[in-house]
C-alpha cells in the first residue's frame, strides 16, 4: 500500500518585500523550504498551517489566498510516501518576535538536536527557485512570483 503525505506551507512577505524561508537540518540532511509541515489526521489545511506557524514560529497568521497545490508526482525524500503540498500566502497577525538569521543554515546559537530549524527573510527579487531544496517549493515560488508581478 502506498501512503499519501499531505503538507501545507505558508509564504509570508514582510513590508520590506522579503519572503520568510526556513533552513532545516534533520537526519543529517540540510534543506531550505517555506515554513509549514504535515497535516495531522482530522485536521483541515488552514488549521494545520496556523498550527505549524504557531509551533515553529510562535506566530499567529491569517491565510490570504491559495497559491499552489502539487500537480505532479513527488516522492518523499524521507520515506516511501507520495507528497501532496498545498501553499498559501499568509500574513502575520502579531509582531514577529522569533529569531531571524541573516545567513543560510546559521545554527550557531541553536541547541544541537536531531532536527534544527532557523528562519530568515530573503528579498523576493533575489530568491531563486534553485535556492529552495524541494521541487514543490520551487513550483510554488514560481507561481507566486507570477501572481505578484
Amino acid at each position: 500500500m502506498y501512503l499519501f503525505n499531505v503538507r501545507v506551507y505558508g509564504l509570508l512577505v514582510n513590508d520590506e518585500n522579503e519572503v520568510l524561508i526556513s533552513d532545516e537540518k534533520t537526519q543529517n540532511v540540510s534543506f531550505t523550504k517555506f515554513p509549514g509541515g504535515g497535516l495531522e489526521y482530522g485536521e483541515g489545511l488552514i488549521d494545520a498551517l496556523k498550527r505549524e506557524f504557531m509551533e515553529e514560529c510562535a506566530l499567529e497568521v491569517d491565510v490570504v489566498k491559495h497559491i499552489y497545490t502539487t500537480d505532479f508526482y513527488e516522492k518523499s525524500s524521507f520515506n516511501e510516501s507520495q507528497i501532496i503540498s498545498v501553499y498559501y500566502q499568509v500574513k502575520p497577525l502579531m509582531p514577529i518576535t522569533f529569531d531571524i538569521k541573516k545567513s543560510p543554515f546559521d545554527f550557531s546559537n541553536e541547541k544541537q538536536q536531531d532536527k534544527m530549524e532557523v528562519f530568515r527573510f530573503v528579498n523576493m527579487d533575489t530568491l531563486l527557485e534553485g535556492s529552495l531544496t524541494f521541487r514543490t517549493d520551487q513550483m510554488a515560488w514560481r507561481t507566486f512570483k507570477a501572481l505578484v508581478k
